[in-house]
């Protein structure tokens, strides 16, 4: 599976296009929606997965054939075309955050849930700080060698947020 990342918008939101084979899965289609679509050509998209519906990181969602967004997700593991993924309920940025794991490819993609070196704010409308201390404890007991792709910033993996976020300590 190949991983591309586009930072969209003035907060350089990360719209991730998961490509496996000319299929695609795109993760947080944010802003700029002629940006993403050059990504595209040629390409089948499976699915639209959100991590969480504040602006930046849907503000490209209705260019989108709305029948591709996986809606009301469920904790689970799902299955699409050659993708399969787990949704994890991860509360604390915002009442709706999601992570997505890929455990063949041993990815996450965390939205504005975890950051390297940091964490999503939770002063924000829905946001909780109980609830995000809950979720991290959470993703702590998932494989140490997990990359990890945040809504915003670079990448990371779980053993680097291990050892250096200071939210992720024990």
């Amino acid at each position: 599976m190949k991983i591309t990342t586009v930072k969209l918008g003035t907060l350089k939101a990360n719209c991730y296009i998961l490509d496996y084979q000319d299929k695609v899965i795109i993760i947080d289609p944010g802003d700029e929606y002629e940006k993403i679509q050059k990504y595209l050509r040629g390409k089948k998209i499976i699915k639209i997965l959100i991590t969480h519906h504040h602006p930046d990181h849907i503000g490209a969602l209705s260019h989108f054939d709305q029948n591709m967004i996986l809606k009301n997700a469920q904790e689970q593991t799902y299955s699409f075309g050659p993708f399969t993924f787990e949704v994890i309920f991860t509360k604390g940025h915002s009442k709706d955050s999601l992570t997505y794991y890929f455990p063949k490819e041993k990815s996450m993609f965390t939205g504005d849930f975890l950051f390297k070196e940091t964490i999503g704010r939770t002063d924000l409308p829905g946001g909780n700080i109980k609830e995000m201390e809950n979720s991290l404890s959470r993703i702590k007991t998932y494989p140490d060698d997990i990359k990890v792709f945040p809504g915003h910033g670079d990448k990371t993996t779980l053993i680097h947020e291990k050892k250096y976020n200071p939210f992720m300590k024990d």
